[in-house]
């Protein structure tokens, strides 16, 4: 493929690259084996969680004759399943710290499953509810285990927001409308079959449960034998085990909470979610009652109930979109501050449209929140805490939800109505209105303190960031940053400097930033008297000294608008000490992340060269051949992953040739993201050959 051919199909293909830019990141996921298949397992479980709620709702009013206890089928059913998670969540969350995941999923799924055949078998009220019960119990041990390990099975830590985003449509969307449609599809087999028999009603709800815990069944089955990734921690356990580190039950649950209480992002986080939790059991307690206040009835809750979902999917929607303007830690707690604000308007709301929008507001807001809050228990917490991080949450949201949801109606009947008139409009005024202020202003208050706890950026003002992100503008300067990827020092470098005389020659501002080798070797130098042998200190040493090119460098130049191209930024260290076998990937990606501030290049140029090792002139063991071809398979799994930001360079060729390719690739990306400014993640991938 010759250069001029390369700028034309890249220019071609920017802007749909960039359109589709929600759809590759998920294409990008769902590629990953194992992700894919425990995706289909949330889907089983998750039809199966809905389905056993219509289920044995139907079962359960055929099985109580009184009138009075039937009208309590749905609430009791509900009940016997939030219980659980008050008493049990936090025994899961040590669980999926302790053990094999994949086991726990496994016996958990396969008691669900006879749980609910025995239900069916049994045939009495009273063994649905203890079944139902312990059902719940089970739930509450799969969840952590399930959530902790999802971010194990993906290839880099941003990819935990997307998978994040897929969990939450199947369970909230697909799965919702799969069981209700399984569900309906059941219980009209007597209208299909023109069937009359007395008892026909009870055998179709039998039916029904019997088909739910099969889906349970085929659940265990399908992690069992198709998922054996989910095992992967089992074997640092078990190291754990025999070297007698392994803490005991009663100690890890109380590292957990000790973990949470002293680590500012989990403690900030924990301190957010209670807010929410309580702003939403307000929510669901005054909602009827609201409605009639606004002079509507039944159609004016259920169009209530439809903006506060449409809200809610529209902040999942677009939480991505504002974490590239916004970081994490300050994107979780301002939103929970605005959930509260926007629900002091709905307290206030003297009409029907005010309060839909404001609604609307509050579950938008309440949607980036919370899958905010997920990715960062799943990106940022480190994983031998993460099951105990995961079922705290669970548990605060049980707890929290009912014991808002019981205490409400409460607080409602302590005013007494009366209708004013406010703007010209009739306006009743009841209890839900002073509980629905109190709500938000506690939601605005705990947010504003989680902000406080999260926000490790006090040194940047917020308003700055805020701005930015109302007008779609990215976090930093309007700068770029392009790292020059390879196996070889020597390619790296030449390719580097290259690429800046091009792109100076072309008028443009560029920062060619300080050789990271370099400055290691002379930190090494400093630190002489240290044996810095093993690759551990290595690696900390190359941490060290891109933070400081980080800080002192490359950011000042991104934030004065500038392009700045580093040679060897952070997938060539990366991928050298993970190749070295002696340190786990996400350790140094962990590193890396943190000394970097979590910056990553907006274009990666990996330069594609048969691995070469006595090109170098080195005589290590690390320098052998073997080493190298690991090296470069690396580099090139980390392209593949992430098509967007790499552009992939055939360097099999002279210094000159393969300069030309990489300005080829590099200068039409370059004009593509600069003039798609409000969307930064865009970066099309081209693969000079």
């Amino acid at each position: 493929m010759t250069p001029a051919t390369l700028v034309h199909r890249t220019r071609q293909g920017v802007s749909t690259i960039q359109d589709a830019s929600t759809s590759h990141r998920i294409r990008s996921v769902l590629a990953i084996r194992p992700f894919r298949r425990l995706w289909g397992v949330t889907y089983l479980c998750s039809i199966g969680d809905w389905l056993s709620l219509l289920a044995l709702t139907g079962l359960v009013t055929r099985l109580l004759e009184s009138y009075q206890w039937q009208s309590f089928a749905l609430s009791l059913v509900v009940l016997t399943q939030l219980l659980p998670g008050i008493l049990f969540a936090p025994l899961g969350g040590v669980l999926a710290d302790r053990f094999d995941r994949r086991k726990i999923m496994v016996v958990c799924d396969l008691l669900r499953g006879g749980l609910f055949i025995s239900i069916a078998l049994v045939g009495t009220a009273w063994w649905l509810f203890v079944a139902n019960f312990l059902v719940g119990c089970c739930a509450m041990l799969w969840i952590p285990a399930k959530d902790s390990a999802v971010p194990n099975l993906l290839r880099r830590p941003d990819q935990v927001e997307t998978a994040n985003q897929l969990g939450l449509v199947m369970t909230y969307g697909i799965s919702v409308i799969s069981g209700a449609g399984l569900y309906s599809l059941i219980s009209g087999i007597p209208g299909y079959l023109h069937l009359q028999n007395t008892d026909i009603e009870f055998r179709i709800a039998t039916i029904a449960v019997m088909v739910n815990g099969a889906l349970y069944v085929t659940s265990a089955i399908m992690v069992a034998t198709r998922i054996p990734e989910l095992s992967g921690r089992a074997a640092v356990v078990r190291r754990a085990r025999q070297d007698g580190d392994a803490p005991g039950f009663f100690a890890m649950l109380r590292d957990g909470l000790r973990y949470a209480g002293r680590t500012p992002l989990v403690r900030g986080l924990v301190i957010g979610m209670i807010g929410a939790f309580a702003a939403a059991g307000a929510v669901v307690g005054t909602a009827k009652l609201y409605a009639n206040s606004l002079l509507g009835g039944d159609s004016t809750f259920g169009l209530l109930f439809v903006a506060v979902f449409a809200g809610l999917a529209a902040g999942m929607a677009t939480a991505p979109r504002m974490a590239r303007r916004l970081p994490y830690d300050r994107l979780f707690g301002l939103t929970i501050v605005l959930a509260g604000l926007s629900l002091l308007v709905v307290a206030i709301a003297p009409h029907l449209w005010i309060a839909l929008i404001a609604v609307a507001l509050v579950g938008g807001c309440a949607g980036v929140a919370f899958l905010t809050g997920l990715t960062i228990v799943g990106s940022q917490v480190e994983d031998a805490m993460r099951g105990r991080t995961v079922a705290l949450l669970q548990s605060l949201l049980k707890v929290v939800l009912f014991a808002t949801s019981a205490t409400t109606p409460l607080l409602v009947s302590l005013v007494q109505q009366r209708t004013v008139t406010a703007f010209g409009h009739p306006m009743q005024v009841d209890g839900t209105r002073p509980v629905l202020f109190g709500a938000g202003v506690v939601a605005a208050l705990l947010g504003l303190i989680a902000y406080r706890q999260m926000d490790d950026r006090r040194s940047e003002p917020l308003l700055s960031d805020l701005v930015a992100a109302i007008r779609g503008r990215p976090r930093r300067g309007g700068g770029l940053l392009i790292a020059v990827e390879g196996n070889t020092r020597r390619d790296t470098a030449a390719q580097a400097r290259r690429l800046a005389e091009a792109l100076r020659a072309s008028g443009r501002e560029v920062l060619l930033a300080s050789d990271p080798d370099l400055d290691e070797q002379r930190l090494r130098n400093l630190l002489s008297t240290a044996d810095l042998a093993g690759v551990r200190a290595h690696a900390l040493v190359a941490a060290a000294v891109r933070a400081d090119v980080v800080e002192r460098e490359v950011r000042p130049a991104l934030d004065g608008g500038s392009l700045v191209v580093m040679e060897r930024y952070v997938d060539s260290p990366l991928a050298h000490f993970s190749a070295a076998g002696s340190v786990e990937p996400r350790e140094v990606e962990g590193l890396v992340d943190w000394a970097t501030g979590r910056l990553r290049p907006d274009i990666t140029v990996l330069l594609d060269r048969s691995p070469l090792p006595a090109a170098e002139g080195g005589k290590r063991p690390m320098d052998n051949a073997e080493h190298h071809w690991r090296v470069q398979r690396l580099l090139s799994e980390m392209a593949s992953a992430d098509p967007e930001r790499y552009a992939v360079v055939d360097a099999d060729a002279d210094e000159d040739q393969v300069a030309e390719r990489v300005r080829a690739a590099v200068l039409p990306l370059i004009e593509a993201r600069q003039s798609a400014r409000p969307t930064p993640a865009a970066h099309p991938m081209a693969e000079a050959t």
